[in-house]
């Protein structure tokens, strides 16, 4: 067992989900990734690592709004860093891909 409590990135990603069930809050999450996105490729294209700290503040920013004021609980950031920013990213493709809708 992790130290998270949880076996695996495979077990821990329902819960993760379940975390995400109103929409306006995966919404704010999957406009964070874009804009972090957007801001990584400010970093490529300009050498300037200080983007990198942009698009992490981004990223959490609106993802923190989603959870406190549309889906009201604790962001999973809190008691689960590593496998929360993975399932950000996995929630993220999957929205793409229609797996998720928006």
């Amino acid at each position: 067992m992790s130290e998270s409590g949880f076996r695996s990135f495979r077990e821990f990603y329902p819960f993760y989900l379940g975390e995400h069930a109103n929409p306006t809050c995966r919404r704010l999450h999957f406009a964070g990734s874009c804009v972090a996105l957007g801001f990584i490729a400010a970093a490529v294209a300009t050498l300037n690592p200080w983007w990198l700290l942009a698009a992490l503040v981004s990223g959490y920013a609106f993802a923190w709004v989603g959870h406190f004021f549309f889906e009201h609980n604790r962001p999973a950031t809190f008691k689960h860093p590593f496998y929360s920013f993975a399932g950000d990213w996995v929630m993220f493709k999957d929205m793409l891909t229609g797996k998720i809708r928006f």
